[in-house]
This record gives C-alpha cells, sequence and structure tokens, in this order.
C-alpha cells in the first residue's frame, strides 16, 4: 500500500485514513460508556434530549416556510449554530477525545490527509447530528423553486462542514491552551456561561415582543446572509426571489471560508506536530523568586491571620473549583438583581441577593482543602487556634465580598436611581453577609464533604451531596432568621413613612452583620477543635 500522504497515494490513502479515524472514535465512544451504567444512562439520555429538540426544531422550521420572518429566523438560527460550534471547544475540551491532534504526534501522518480524516470523524455524534436537523429544516423554511433545491443540495452540507471545520480548527489552535490548568479552568466555568447566556436570551426574548417581534432583527439579518456560513443558507434565499448571481456569490464565499479554515487547520496542525511544547523551558529557566510575600500579600496582617487568608486568595486565584465557584457567585450576583431591574420587576432590595450569592463561599470551607488539610489540623490544637483559622477565612472572603457588595447595591440604585433607599439596602446586604459567614462556620465544622478534584461537574463526593444540600439549604434559612430584626426595621420603616430615617439601617445592619459574624465563628471555634477527626475523614473522600 502506497504510504499515507504519498504523491500517489494521497486519495487512497485519505479515505483509508478517515474510516481507521470514524472507527476510532466509535470506539472510544463505546469504550467511554462501558466505563459505567451512569454514563451510559447520561449519554442515553442526551441523546434522546438532542433528538427531541433537533426534530422540534426541524418541525418548526418547516412550518415558517411560506412567512415573511422564515429567512430572518434561518440565517439567525445558523448563525448561533456556528458561534456554538466555534466556542464549544474552549468550554468543553474534554467533550471530545479527538480534539488533541498532539496524541498522533509520534504517527507517520501528514497535515492534509489527516484534515480530511479528522474531518471526516468529527461528522460522526449527538452535536453534528443535531446540526444538520437544524440546518435542513432552514433550508425547507426557504427553498422554492427548482434552482433553490439544487443551491440547498450544495448549501446544507456546505454549512455543516464549516460549523465542524470551525469548531476542530479553534480547538487546534488553542490546543496548549485547552490541555492546560487554564483550559480546565474555563471547562469548569461552562455552565456560568451556560446561565448567562439564558438570561441574556432571556432578556433579549422579552425585548423583541416590546419592539415588534422577528421585524426588528431584519437588519441583523441581511449582514449575516453574507457572513460564512449563515451566507449558504442565504444564498438558498436568495435563489428562491431569482437571484441566481448574488446566490452563487454567496454559496462561493461560504466554500471559501471552508478552503480557509482548512488551511488554517492544516497550518496549525503542522505547527502542532514540529514545534516541542515549551511550557516548561520559560518556567524552568525564569528565577526563583525569593522573599514570601509580593504584591498586595503584603497588606495583610502578620502572623497565623495573614497566613491563612493568603492561603485562602490563593485558593480563589489557582485551583479550578475554588475559582469557578467565586466566578459564578459574582456573575450570577449582579446578573439576577440587574436583570431583574431592567425588566421592571425588581426592586434596589434585590441586591441583597449578591451577599447571599457571595456568602455561600463561606459554608464547607474546609472541603476546599480535600486531604491536605490534615496539615491543617496540625496546627489546631486549642480553641483559639480554631477561632483564628475561622476568622482569617471569613476575612479572607469579606476582603472581595465586602465591596462586591457595595458595588452591585451602587450599580442598582444607579439603574433604577433610587438613591435614597440605598442606604437600607446596603445595610441589609451587610447584614445578611454576616449571617451568611455565621452559619457557613458552623455549617463548615457540622457537615463538611469532599469535593471531587477528578470532576469538573461534581462538587460533593457520592454519598455526600444530601450533607451539600443539607448544609447550604439549611444555612441559608437560619440566615434568614438571624436577619429577622433588621428584615423588620426595614419594612416597619417603610410601611410609617420613616424614609427619612433609612440611613439609619446602614450602620445599624453593618454593625449587626459584624456581631452576627463574629458569634458564629466563636460557636464553630470548639465544634472544629472537637470534630478535627471527623472533618478529615470526610473532606478526604473524594
Amino acid at each position: 500500500m502506497a504510504p499515507v500522504g504519498g504523491p500517489r497515494g494521497t486519495e487512497l490513502g485519505a479515505r483509508q485514513l478517515a474510516g481507521v479515524f470514524v472507527r476510532l472514535k466509535l470506539s472510544l465512544l463505546r469504550n467511554g460508556l462501558r466505563q459505567s451504567s451512569a454514563r451510559t444512562a447520561v449519554f442515553v439520555i442526551s441523546l434522546i434530549f438532542a433528538l427531541l429538540i433537533a426534530a422540534g426544531q426541524l418541525l418548526g422550521l418547516v412550518l415558517l416556510r411560506g412567512n415573511d420572518q422564515a429567512m430572518t429566523v434561518a440565517v439567525l438560527l445558523t448563525a448561533l449554530l456556528a458561534l456554538g460550534w466555534a466556542v464549544l471547544p474552549l468550554f468543553f475540551p474534554s467533550g471530545d477525545e479527538t480534539l488533541d491532534p498532539t496524541r498522533l504526534v509520534m504517527l507517520p501522518l501528514r497535515p492534509r490527509p489527516l484534515v480530511f480524516a479528522l474531518l471526516t470523524a468529527s461528522l460522526a455524534g449527538i452535536g453534528p447530528l443535531f446540526s444538520l436537523c437544524l440546518v435542513l429544516g432552514a433550508a425547507l423554511a426557504l427553498s422554492h423553486g427548482a434552482f433553490a433545491a439544487v443551491i440547498s443540495v450544495v448549501a446544507v452540507p456546505l454549512t455543516l462542514l464549516v460549523c465542524v471545520a470551525l469548531a476542530r480548527t479553534v480547538a487546534a489552535g488553542n490546543v496548549r491552551l485547552l490541555t492546560s490548568r487554564k483550559g480546565r479552568d474555563l471547562a469548569v466555568l461552562s455552565g456560568l456561561v451556560i446561565a448567562v447566556g439564558i438570561q441574556v436570551v432571556n432578556f433579549g426574548a422579552q425585548q423583541l415582543s416590546r419592539s415588534g417581534g422577528m421585524s426588528a432583527l431584519e437588519p441583523v439579518a441581511e449582514v449575516l446572509r453574507w457572513l460564512p456560513p449563515a451566507a449558504a443558507i442565504g444564498a438558498i434565499d436568495s435563489a428562491a426571489d431569482g437571484s441566481y448571481a448574488v446566490a452563487l456569490v454567496q454559496l462561493a464565499l461560504t466554500a471559501l471560508a471552508l478552503q480557509a479554515l482548512l488551511w488554517s487547520w492544516a497550518r496549525s496542525l503542522t505547527a502542532l506536530m514540529t514545534t516541542p511544547d515549551g511550557s516548561t523551558l520559560a518556567a524552568s529557566s525564569a528565577p526563583t523568586r525569593e522573599g514570601s510575600s509580593t504584591g498586595m500579600h503584603r497588606l495583610l496582617p502578620e502572623g497565623r491571620t495573614g497566613a491563612v487568608m493568603q492561603r485562602s486568595l490563593r485558593y480563589v486565584w489557582r485551583d479550578p473549583k475554588t475559582k469557578a465557584a467565586w466566578v459564578s457567585g459574582l456573575a450570577i450576583g449582579l446578573l439576577v438583581p440587574v436583570f431583574n431591574v431592567l425588566q421592571g420587576v425588581g426592586s434596589i432590595y434585590f441586591a441583597c441577593f449578591a451577599a447571599g450569592m457571595l456568602g455561600v463561599q463561606m459554608y464547607n470551607q474546609f472541603g476546599q482543602d480535600t486531604s491536605a488539610f490534615w496539615m491543617v489540623s496540625l496546627t489546631i490544637s486549642t480553641t483559639r487556634d480554631a477561632y483564628e483559622e475561622l476568622r482569617a477565612r471569613a476575612l479572607a472572603l469579606l476582603v472581595i465580598t465586602l465591596p462586591y457588595t457595595v458595588l452591585v447595591t451602587v450599580i442598582v440604585a444607579a439603574v433604577l436611581g433610587d438613591w435614597t433607599t440605598l442606604p437600607s439596602a446596603l445595610g441589609l446586604s451587610l447584614a445578611i453577609l454576616g449571617a451568611m459567614l455565621a452559619t457557613g462556620a458552623l455549617a463548615s465544622a457540622r457537615f463538611p464533604y469532599s469535593i471531587p478534584q477528578d470532576s469538573a461537574y461534581k462538587n460533593a463526593a457520592p454519598g455526600q451531596g444530601a450533607i451539600a444540600w443539607l448544609s447550604i439549604l439549611g444555612g441559608m434559612l437560619v440566615a434568614t432568621l438571624l436577619c429577622a430584626p433588621v428584615i423588620t426595621a426595614t419594612i416597619w420603616l417603610h410601611l410609617t413613612d420613616g424614609h427619612d430615617q433609612l440611613w439609619l439601617l446602614l450602620p445599624g445592619g453593618a454593625a449587626y452583620g459584624m456581631l452576627i459574624g463574629w458569634a458564629g465563628v466563636r460557636l464553630a471555634a470548639p465544634w472544629t477543635v472537637r470534630r478535627l477527626p471527623e472533618i478529615l475523614t470526610a473532606v478526604s473522600k473524594g
């Protein structure tokens, strides 16, 4: 047999190589499903849901046939589909084992046959099937006439190939990132991106319903119909309208985009196959930094308090799970009150949601240490040691949560233009934050649980999920009850028209939150000393 990529055996070798890669991908999928029945069940459920949604989209687009807004909907959905294929590898790098071409470095493969083989293998899976249904529905919604049908036969596979090639090109260009710690951070943060995206889509849908429906998006669709791969779908609409030359130009633009993506992909593969990974060279040649504290760490207090605060803040910056929890809390804590206010259904007191989201970070403080908690436990021998440990962790949390709570409250007040109620809302937020710190310290000592490090989506070890939910939900309920005096005072001042006295809730709420937080840490300290062996056992299960 001629060598793969040889002068006379290029086509045959590429086809054979494509078959090998398709079988390899199916084998990886089959072997992955054999690892556990839970993984098989999740795959089957995902497949069923994907097929149901795809069938619904196909039917919905077919029903749009002949509608004035069919072109707008079809082009926008195709553009969103392409955007999804572009960003998917950045947030789910472990979803497809074949996304990392560096695993093939030791094989005698040339870039062009390898690109053809990987592109063919990429067409096998749930994602391509879902995309095919959507693109096919868009083509059926716009295809009118014989020439439009001929254009559809070319446009549908061309659009699908552009989407897949786009995903592969992005993955190959960022493979060093995807296989690094930062890439794992992106994977952990994927849930945040989905949550934010849902909020944006919900807000956009409400704005469209107020501004006259899809007609407001027609200018956007007119631009996108000239950008690949949506240009291929726009070519079908142009052919149906009798603009044959325009249709051919749009189809040609999509074909050129596919060629450009394949060329860029091949160049990235060549660089990956021939260039050594220098990620460790700079680290090995960099001078060793001396000194204990740098940057803002020099502002921390001396002794145990400063050391524990520095360790906690480094967890926030370096540990993927801790970073994901913090970024999610910061983003959702801002988006939920702001979006509710923009939709006209919120008040300035929605800013208290940010304090609650960030206060949750105090729960399960020892779980983020995992099995390394034994080193922490060796430094705790008295109630005073436990108190200083918990107090320092709470102070590290306040370094971020305190200014952020103020920022969110000011932003919500600015959006509403309600500066009179700002002091009371801020005072209530600070009281809630203090109560969350108190209950979080108690829950950390009484209900610790392990955080698995080998999974990006599991936040509790098997068998400890109920403990996690009990500690968080129970703590939030108790925190709400602890804030009853401040909540009652706020309601009473509003009902009695005491708006000129609302500013008193700012110092009152801050002092009350400080008192409650201090009391909770003091109560949790003796529990922590008595339960050190149980805490170590609980946090080491993951």
